[in-house]
């Protein structure tokens, strides 16, 4: 008999638990989260860091430092299996006095203790040499060798189409309403798009994972909402550090972040601001916030390139538990309400290994489960003809001439590209949107920010789907990409 698992959270985490889940012939899964596609909460704005652990002290946060740990490893064979851009390129905490160097010792012993490998002080001049980008002004810093970089949002999508391709179906669009529990065990989700019997609930609803425990009766802690917020450089202003270089961690963060992305970004950031419960949903940019990280950043590096030179500002809101450790759990009541929530800093890193401790404990409590022998491991990416080598980029393009026309000239992005990533997009259930386009293949994502492309874009996707640019939306509901025909508006109509 086959059994449902209903993951509520279509983020890194909850697209993660159902890759793990689908290799299962006994279990359907079904994913649901109230955003139009993946990866839209918490994980579409991070600092999109592989963190190496060494500041997860197992004596504070044990689930946490076990987890961070398991997932760096396991990041390093997902990122091939399922064709996700990464780098390691390491990372330094950078101290600007003796004082300072003397504080971030402690995370030598963390380390060691947590089996982590090529973390070592380096002096000014090692420093210095190992990036020049640095700020000379520093006394030295701590070396994580093993620190990465991915794409959230790109790992995300890829996670999630390879669990599609598992079968692990998607609903998309669909707010839970309420958890069924009938004789201490849980029965369904409800959601506004009806609902769904189900014999497990994960819950890794990312800000609102407290809420929606209260669903199934559990009150036993609370998410407060963390902002963060982020500066991006053009692409064609340096420095470009090729460590990833950070202030020395408070109590509160990790601390701020100068990196260059897999995009080839300067990217600066992030605050960490604590907001009223109210502020779940508050990711607007202040002035203040830009600030702060631009001040900071410039602690870090040598110079700073001119404020114009930005693209891009955003901020993304982190759940952050009120005991500090992640929660991941298996309720005996209700029987089936399975946790996975708290999931701040180092989320993005520790959420392979969320997955697979998530996918053990259902195991366990359902028993007898039997491993697929026909899972698949490996998902391809979409091309991308700008990055290959000219003999497959003339290939590709005589097979798909498509891929021949350039839709974003900022990013060398095709129109093959955007077909594909669109019809990706709908067979994951995913609402056709100008975001969902951006985040799976950077076209809007440039210096113009969409303003040369995305009108292309959005006559691409007239012309091949019949969806009129006033009918389009560059997100959620009430993102019009524009708001009638010409001739309607002079009308005095809207269509």
């Amino acid at each position: 008999m086959r059994r449902r698992v209903v993951v509520i959270g279509a983020g890194i985490v909850g697209v993660s638990v159902a890759r793990w889940l689908t290799r299962f012939e006994d279990l359907e899964v079904v994913v649901v989260d109230k955003e139009p596609d993946v990866g839209w909460g918490v994980t579409k704005a991070n600092t999109s860091i592989i963190h190496p652990c060494h500041e997860e002290d197992p004596g504070r946060w044990p689930v946490r430092a076990r987890l961070c740990v398991r997932g760096h490893r396991l990041w390093y064979d997902w990122v091939r299996e399922l064709d996700i851009p990464a780098r390691w390129p390491g990372e330094v905490i950078v101290a600007k006095t003796e004082e300072e160097l003397a504080r971030i010792s402690k995370y030598v012993d963390v380390a060691r203790e947590l089996g982590i490998p090529g973390v070592r002080f380096i002096d000014r001049e090692e420093l210095i040499k190992m990036e020049p980008a640095v700020n000379p002004d520093n006394v030295g810093g701590l070396l994580a060798k093993t620190a990465g970089l991915i794409s959230p949002m790109k790992a995300a999508v890829a996670i999630a189409e390879n669990a599609a391709a598992n079968g692990a179906k998607f609903l998309l669009e669909a707010r839970v309403r309420d958890i069924i529990v009938e004789g201490g065990a849980v029965k369904g989700v409800v959601t506004d798009r009806g609902v769904l019997e189900a014999d497990v609930a994960v819950n890794a609803a990312g800000v609102w994972a407290d809420k929606v425990a209260e669903m199934a009766g559990v009150r036993d802690y609370r998410i407060r909402p963390r902002r963060g917020q982020y500066a991006v450089f053009s692409d064609k202003v340096g420095p470009k550090p090729g460590l990833i270089l950070h202030t020395a961690p408070t109590p509160k963060t990790k601390g701020v972040y100068a990196i260059t992305t897999v995009d080839g970004n300067l990217m600066v950031g992030p605050t960490a601001e604590d907001l009223p419960d109210e502020g779940r949903e508050a990711r607007e940019v202040t002035a203040e916030g830009i600030r702060f990280v631009l001040e900071q950043a410039a602690k870090i590096l040598k110079s700073l390139p001119p404020r114009r030179k930005i693209i891009r500002t955003f901020a993304g809101i982190r759940p952050e538990p009120s005991g500090g450790d992640f929660i991941i759990r298996f309720h005996e009541e209700p029987w089936g309400f399975v946790e996975a929530a708290g999931i701040r800093s180092p989320g993005l890193t520790a959420a392979p290994a969320i997955g697979e401790e998530v996918a053990r404990l259902v195991s366990e409590a359902l028993g007898g489960l039997r491993e697929r022998v026909d899972w698949v491991a490996v998902r391809e990416g979409i091309p991308h003809p700008a990055a290959m080598p000219r003999h497959e980029r003339d290939e590709l393009i005589r097979r798909a001439p498509e891929y021949g026309r350039i839709i974003c000239t900022c990013r060398k992005v095709s129109e093959g590209e955007v077909i594909e990533a669109i019809e990706r997009a709908r067979a994951l259930g995913a609402k056709l949107t100008l975001d969902g386009i951006k985040f799976r293949v950077g076209a809007m994502y440039g210096d113009c920010q969409g303003s040369q492309c995305r009108a292309h874009i959005a006559y691409l996707i007239w012309r091949r789907y019949g969806v009129p640019p006033w009918e389009l939306t560059l997100n959620k509901e009430g993102s019009r990409y524009a708001l009638a025909p010409i001739k309607a508006l002079l009308r005095g109509g809207e269509g």
